[in-house]
């Protein structure tokens, strides 16, 4: 993120950047981790470049709190509540009830997608109305209508051991748990991902480990810098010969350990190998990699690699891109909590 600096009328700019500098110290903080994760040929608008936390408003709840869907979008499934007889006043109402059925340790959702009619006018009589479902498989769901004539949104629930993706590289199948109440248009673009059954031109092209600046758990150490390395690995998501839309900002969350998140709408992606508070909420994460799985992330980091300089970011790009391919995963062994495992669809 961040366009590529101008080098020409430096008296001109000399005086209006020290006072940038002084004024706007949080927004450094926001194009610093920007630039860091944006090759030079990325282009976005300025808007995307300051006021990152105030653009997006309410999106900045922690992971767990949310509850969001999709607008204009009804999706189908076997009605385990009906409508007619249970009304909310928002969707966000309507997705909580159905994650209120979604809390078990053991076996599948008794809800797992949920359908709310919000427009007063459009819904008429069918205002309020929530619909809890059930699909036969959350990872390709039932759509029923979709466009600016759909009065409804409609929203995925992940119960325990439901919901995860794998990134199948030549180093192994990292597992990732994706959070669709918090990132429901990330989730939807993925799950188009799964549907393709290819993902040609998807993969890593970028690995930086975590160096002497964070410990084996992600935690800064102290004194330490906070980059370069980053303690991450990134790449792209954009499958050739499709079309891909930029994906809208959603919840962005404080960088963890783990974290899958867009730079900027896509379709490049980081898995993140260390807690990045430094960073502030500034990336849309998608999803979350399943402990266990992170030893495969470390390994590809460790790959030879070639140092590039991006928006006069040092950065570290690998000699050989690792190809990727995301995979719906088959549940064994249980609920597949961790302790399970899981192959290949």
């Amino acid at each position: 993120m961040g366009r590529k600096p101008n080098d020409s009328e430096p008296t001109r700019w000399a005086s209006v950047a020290i006072l940038a500098m002084g004024l706007v110290s949080c927004t450094v903080v926001y194009m610093f981790a920007s630039m860091a994760l944006r090759p030079i040929s990325s282009e976005i608008g300025a808007s995307e470049m300051v006021g990152g936390d105030e653009r997006r408003g309410g999106l900045e709840r922690e992971s767990g709190e949310c509850c969001r869907g999709i607008e204009n979008l009804e999706l189908w499934g076997a009605a385990v509540k009906w409508g007619s007889e249970f009304k909310f006043n928002s969707s966000e109402e309507c997705c909580r009830a159905c994650k209120a059925m979604c809390t078990g340790n053991d076996g599948p959702c008794l809800c797992d997608s949920w359908v709310f009619c919000g427009n007063w006018e459009a819904c008429g009589s069918q205002f309020g109305e929530c619909w809890l479902k059930k699909q036969k498989d959350t990872l390709a769901p039932e759509r029923q209508e979709a466009g600016n004539k759909v009065s409804w949104t409609s929203g995925l629930i992940f119960g325990k051991g439901e919901g995860i993706v794998g990134l199948e590289t030549e180093y192994g199948t990292i597992h990732i748990k994706l959070l669709p109440d918090c990132a429901p248009y990330s989730v939807a673009y993925i799950l188009e991902l799964l549907g393709l059954r290819h993902c040609a031109g998807c993969q890593f092209y970028r690995a930086e480990d975590r160096g002497q600046i964070w410990d084996s758990k992600g935690n800064h150490i102290k004194d330490a810098s906070f980059g370069p390395p980053f303690a991450l690995v990134q790449g792209t998501l954009e499958a050739q010969g499709t079309t891909f839309r930029k994906i809208p900002a959603e919840v962005c969350p404080f960088i963890r350990r783990g974290s899958v998140a867009w730079v900027g709408s896509g379709p490049e992606f980081f898995i993140s190998l260390a807690n990045h508070k430094e960073w502030k909420k500034t990336y849309t994460v998608f999803g979350s990699v399943l402990p266990e799985d992170m030893g495969i992330a470390e390994k590809i980091a460790q790959l030879p690699s070639k140092p590039d300089v991006w928006n006069n970011i040092n950065v570290s790009v690998l000699e050989k891109p690792v190809p990727l391919w995301v995979r719906k995963m088959n549940k064994a062994h249980g609920s597949f909590n961790g302790k399970g495992k899981a192959e290949a669809a």
